[in-house]
């Protein structure tokens, strides 16, 4: 009781004021509020002193509803020592529920209870990533985990536990395995898997580096890169492996980042990998159970000066309301991070001078990141955590010398975009070693929260304390049969006066890590609505007029709104 009317007093003294299009705010946007939430999580890099490549690229986190009670829980990736064997109790990765309390004027606060040990999903290892999705189509979100090591799949049995169904489902991957992606690439109703897979690096092969003279950890150069894979879903509880097949097996590179997303317009998924030092992959679906990357041609796998980026974090959505998805990259501390415009037809240009990025993120090197309309003015801003790879030079002698602070940048809705850390407080200023990041809304009040995790270092909880005065919609899709959380289906908000909103049900992109599948709009102060547009995954269209704001909608294929 005592944490949950601290975090009720925390959210209470934290509301943003902004009036009619002003920028002003009395109080930040972000609250930190994970241990008053009961959020107590610590990762463990397993740093040994001997400088491996995996201590300090973990830690993923998920958000989404396991219980189905219709609100948001927290599943967090744990490392682990790569040198230990036996002897104490290891830490594990953990899951968390989320069982909110009702508070004044009818705000809710979340409030966490650790549920590991019953659910079963008490993993130990050097974990890396988490993907999420209802492969088995019952209704109950699974969950995918990548490791350094051997990936584990746990299905959601519905009561509350998980079963490891990896050997039996035969999606099991021994190599360092690093981002995942649960998408329908052939529309069939279920949902396959896409795993990017990082460099050969193994303990009895460590190098030896490091920055200025003093020891630190390789850049991933110093090792082969290794190939992706994709896993088709037979519909019988069991994938098989077609990444040979499918023609994923022909390209690859130190792979971190995923997205899916329907590129070229042709209504088919696409996928987009961030490769580490190597050029990113653009996979163009040819809708036969084959692609062909398409990196190169499209503009969107090297920088505007052709070089190869170090690519970690990917945020993929339409920025500039135009009807194409796009595509945003964190990069290496100076490279800047990169903002590829789609024109359409998956030609990408390299605007991150344009859009006003590319000295802002220049300090910063990126990793978990996503569009969060944040002050829900109706336009996609962006978040991305940040912590450094090799030792930052201020901090050289400090226990975790790879701390940097998050940003948080808004759109202007004329193309560029302004550094709002500022608005956002000292939440988002807080420096860390920022890994994961998964967004959604985690109190249900129509905004989107953010949990951030640290290499090395506790979890973070910015909770996002509303725009006086600016409306919202949430929705969420069901469809009876296959794929029945809708995964990959467009979602449109017609308003009057302005261009189309459009969001793509997906749970993938960030670094390593799982965001709810719910879409979200910002209405800023009109809660007009003309109309909401579904594009089904298998190309059937829907519409649905009348619809209030300020509220989340379950729409069901076929059938009138639900409340």
């Amino acid at each position: 009781m005592r944490v949950v009317m601290a975090a009720a007093m925390a959210v209470a003294a934290a509301t943003v004021v902004l009036g009619q299009g002003a920028r002003g705010v009395s109080a930040p946007v972000f609250v930190e509020s994970a241990a008053a939430t009961g959020l107590r999580f610590t990762h463990v890099n397993g740093a040994s002193g001997e400088f491996f490549l995996p201590e300090q690229m973990g830690a993923g986190v998920a958000l989404f509803d396991y219980d189905n009670d219709g609100d948001l829980d927290v599943f967090l990736v744990q490392g682990a020592s790569m040198t230990a064997s036996g002897g104490a109790a290891r830490p594990s990765s953990r899951l968390f529920r989320n069982d909110l309390v009702a508070g004044a004027g009818g705000r809710s606060t979340p409030r966490f209870t650790d549920v590991s040990a019953r659910a079963g999903v008490g993993l130990v290892a050097q974990g890396m990533g988490v993907a999420v999705g209802d492969y088995d189509n019952d209704g109950w979100l699974d969950l995918y985990v990548t490791t350094f090591g051997a990936n584990v799949l746990y299905r959601n049995d519905g009561d509350g536990t998980f079963t490891d169904v990896t050997r039996q489902a035969g999606v099991g991957e021994t190599r360092w395995s690093a981002g995942a992606s649960f998408l329908d690439f052939d529309r069939d109703g279920h949902l396959d898997l896409f795993v990017t897979n990082y460099v050969d690096f193994t303990v009895a092969g460590n190098q030896r580096c490091s920055t200025a003279g003093v020891p630190d950890y390789c850049k991933p150069g110093v090792y082969q890169p290794v190939p992706d894979r994709l896993f088709r879903n037979t519909g019988k509880g069991t994938f098989t492996d077609v990444t040979t097949t499918s023609g994923v097996g022909k390209a690859f590179g130190s792979g971190l980042g995923v997205a899916a997303g329907d590129y070229d317009g042709d209504g088919w998924l696409d996928v987009y990998v961030a490769n580490d030092a190597n050029p990113n992959q653009l996979w163009l679906n040819r809708r036969n159970g084959t692609f062909v990357d398409r990196g190169f041609v499209s503009g969107a796998a090297v920088s505007a000066a052709g070089a190869a980026e170090a690519s970690m974090g990917i945020a993929s959505g339409d920025y500039d309301a135009d009807g194409h998805e796009d595509l945003f990259v964190t990069n290496l501390v100076g490279e800047t991070f990169v903002l590829y415009r789609n024109a359409g037809g998956a030609l990408f240009e390299d605007v991150r001078t344009q859009s006003g990025l590319a000295a802002p993120t220049s300090p910063y090197t990126g990793f978990g990141t996503d569009w969060i309309d944040y002050d829900n003015d109706g336009w996609l801003d962006l978040f991305t955590t940040n912590g450094a790879v090799s030792i930052v030079p201020r901090q050289r002698g400090e226990a975790r010398p790879y701390r940097m602070a998050a940003a948080l940048f808004r759109n202007t809705g004329a193309g560029r975009f302004t550094d709002a850390r500022a608005a956002g407080g000292p939440a988002v200023a807080f420096e860390d070693v920022g890994r994961g990041a998964a967004f959604g809304d985690i109190d249900n009040d129509g905004d989107i929260d953010i949990v951030v995790t640290s290499n090395g270092g506790p979890v973070r909880l910015l909770l996002n304390q509303g725009v006086a005065a600016h409306h919202w919609l949430q929705v969420r899709l069901s469809q009876p049969g296959g794929n029945r959380l809708a995964f990959g289906a467009r979602v449109g908000l017609e308003r009057p006066g302005r261009p189309t909103a459009w969001r793509r049900v997906k749970a993938d992109g960030s670094y390593l890590s799982a965001s709810d599948s719910r879409v979200h709009f910002g209405l800023g102060t009109s809660p007009a609505i003309g109309a909401v547009v579904v594009e089904w995954p298998d190309g059937t269209r829907e519409r649905w007029p009348g619809l209030t704001a300020d509220r989340l909608l379950t729409l069901t294929r076929g059938r009138a709104p639900q409340p």
